[in-house]
């Protein structure tokens, strides 16, 4: 039917009728928080890429951890930025890393803390890529899988609820749930990096995470924008290889891949609201050009209409704030 028997702002005219008609909710518990871990004591330094967003020591980071837990935080996502690096990356499988006596810390305080930890090499490695180099500068992708595996049973062993891995080697998958499973650790989730897009809009984490690459790009591992049916190649894969969970990143160029990945696969989608996507309102709102506020829950609000059911954004404690 049409005008004037169908008038769609009957339906508009109220607040709580909107509430009450609203197709699509975000709640906290959707809301996963992404940290940067440093060394040191005492330690909360603002990254100047990314305001509001801070470098944090273990002990620093469970004070901060344990507010957001007040504020409905319920998951993390632990990134380490440590200060010993070389080529192939090995400490990030110490038993002992940041990332992992983070995990140890925030599972001791908040047993019931959802905790990821980010599985890679970029920021472990001298020259900034995700995986081993050949002698030519070539990223070889099946010695990279070994490492990436330990790194993932690191995280495991220290009691990380969920292991991402990011790296986008193929068979990584796999590798990680075959490692894990050996190793007793079957329950490990693995939140997969599954459709992870060379983005221009990744510029502040990888300030963030001092994960730059020295030399090149990361074009030959992750996905051309230009790709759709490519993604669903990617997700298909990493399902079949056992991941628990899927991701597309980033999020809001990307909404019609969530949407895709939605429609064809039955378990949970994550969308990671990237960097460069949180640093332009940070940045347009400081210079008074649009409301903050309601931009950050447009945004969240999209990603979730589009199909994620975890959106991993560093708007999440401030989300959650006005959710609750």
């Amino acid at each position: 039917m049409t005008y004037p028997n169908t008038r769609l702002r009957r339906l508009r005219k109220t607040e709580t009728l909107r509430s009450m008609v609203a197709e699509t909710s975000l709640e906290p518990q959707k809301l996963m928080w992404p940290l940067f871990v440093v060394p040191g004591e005492k330690v909360r330094q603002e990254i100047s890429s990314l305001p509001g967003v801070f470098h944090l020591s273990v002990d620093t980071l469970v004070k901060e951890v344990q507010a957001a837990w007040d504020d409905g935080v319920r998951s993390v996502l632990l990134f380490g930025v440590p200060e010993t690096k070389d080529v192939k990356g090995v400490s990030a499988a110490d038993e002992n890393s940041l990332v992992a006596q983070a995990v140890r810390a925030l599972k001791k305080v908040l047993p019931d803390l959802i905790v990821a930890t980010d599985v890679c090499l970029c920021a472990y490695t001298t020259h900034g890529h995700c995986g081993v180099l050949s002698e030519q500068g070539d990223i070889l992708n099946d010695p990279s899988l070994e490492l990436l595996a330990n790194m993932a049973l690191a995280h495991a062993k220290a009691g990380a609820d969920i292991v991402a891995p990011s790296d986008m080697m193929d068979g990584r998958v796999a590798a990680i749930r075959q490692k894990l499973d050996e190793q007793d650790f079957s329950s490990t989730i693995i939140m997969s990096y599954a459709a992870k897009y060379a983005s221009s809009f990744y510029g502040p984490f990888r300030d963030a995470a001092h994960s730059a690459p020295s030399h090149g790009d990361r074009k030959s591992y992750q996905m051309h924008a230009a790709n759709a049916k490519e993604a669903m190649r990617e997700i298909e894969c990493d399902v079949q290889e056992g991941a628990d969970i899927v991701m597309v990143k980033p999020a809001l160029a990307y909404l019609d891949i969530i949407h895709r990945a939605r429609e064809r696969f039955d378990l949970p989608i994550a969308a990671y609201h990237v960097s460069g996507e949180y640093a332009m309102v940070k940045a347009a709102a400081a210079k008074g050009w649009i409301d903050e506020r309601a931009a950050m829950m447009e945004s969240l609000m999209a990603i979730r209409r589009a199909g994620a059911d975890i959106i991993i954004t560093y708007y999440a404690r401030e989300a959650a704030k006005q959710l609750a």
